[in-house]
């Protein structure tokens, strides 16, 4: 049974973000999200679709040439579902000296031909590591679930008056994956994109993400249905901008939407010394504002109760 998987490949120049100088962190959500797939698609045996990705803590940037590892492993199996744990190292390709630039959480849910979800094998833990990772795993079940409420508690209220983007489009066929739909990967790129527009409009320089949560799928994006993915600025910290993203989609001859996600992403601004720089605060002038303001307050004050999940040591 495989339980794990390293994906390795170039990061490419088309792979940059706006400065030239990084990686844009929606295409690494679509390495982690491919990543992801292939360990829980091989551990199961059958086809898996993206139900959840949570703390996406970016810790080093990313830089186009690099030589890239992606390294998925299960953690831990429900009745239909697999807990997928992801780092993604970065390398010099001259060197081959790896640094982790992130890791993160996914749950994958294993579906049969017809599209119903279908029992994995019970996975049990092999090595110190595994059993670390499966621990912490299990820890974070209820605290996703709590956070989850908290963030589905936050409308988007015409009442708001802080900075918000919307992107509205159609889900092409070259958004699709093995299933027939706009894959997980995709979607997470298209939230980085709005949520990057939005931050950048805000604080009026270019943003990098440092932190994306919390992401929730709830239905599927078919290919040629309308794709709207709201984002609205909701807390600034000392030097953050916490933005929430909401994707709805829906055939585009009714123009009924329906949410398919929603997440929290956190972006800051870097100076010339790499540093994250101090933003203006938000003004939050309604009660909405305020709301969600202490909303987000509450998400993360849970988000630091959890303890970081360990990184495997390289073999």
């Amino acid at each position: 049974m495989r339980d794990r998987i390293t994906l390795r490949f170039l990061a490419a120049p088309t792979d940059a973000a706006h400065d030239g100088g990084t990686v844009q962190a929606g295409r690494v959500l679509e390495w982690i999200d491919k990543a992801g797939f292939a360990c829980a698609a091989g551990y199961s045996g059958s086809y898996c679709v993206t139900a959840y990705v949570g703390n996406v803590h970016y810790t080093a940037p990313i830089r186009p040439g690099s030589l890239i590892e992606a390294t998925a492993r299960i953690t831990h199996t429900g009745r239909t579902s697999m807990h997928v744990f992801v780092t993604v190292e970065a390398a010099d390709p001259r060197t081959g000296e790896f640094e982790v630039a992130l890791d993160c959480l996914l749950v994958f849910v294993a579906v049969d031909e017809r599209g119903k979800s279908k029992e994995v094998p019970p996975w049990r833990p092999r090595t110190s590591d595994d059993e670390l990772l499966a621990r912490g795993s299990e820890e974070r079940i209820e605290a996703r679930k709590r956070i989850h409420d908290l963030h589905t508690a936050i409308a988007f209220s015409p009442e708001m008056t802080t900075p918000a983007e919307t992107f509205r489009f159609l889900a092409n066929p070259t958004d699709v994956n093995w299933g027939g739909n706009a894959h997980g990967g995709i979607v997470m790129r298209w939230i980085d994109e709005t949520a990057t527009a939005c931050a950048a409009g805000y604080s009026g320089a270019d943003p990098v993400a440092v932190y994306t949560g919390g992401i929730h799928f709830y239905r599927p994006i078919h290919i040629g249905h309308v794709v709207e993915i709201e984002t609205r600025l909701l807390h600034t910290g000392p030097h953050s901008m916490h933005i929430l993203a909401r994707t709805r989609t829906g055939d585009p001859r009714t123009g009924e939407l329906e949410v398919a996600t929603q997440c929290m992403s956190v972006y800051v601004v870097r100076g010339d010394d790499g540093d994250a720089i101090s933003l203006p605060q938000l003004e939050l002038r309604s009660e909405a504002d305020r709301a969600a303001d202490a909303q987000v307050r509450e998400i993360v004050g849970e988000r630091a109760e959890l303890p970081p999940l360990p990184v495997p040591r390289r073999s």
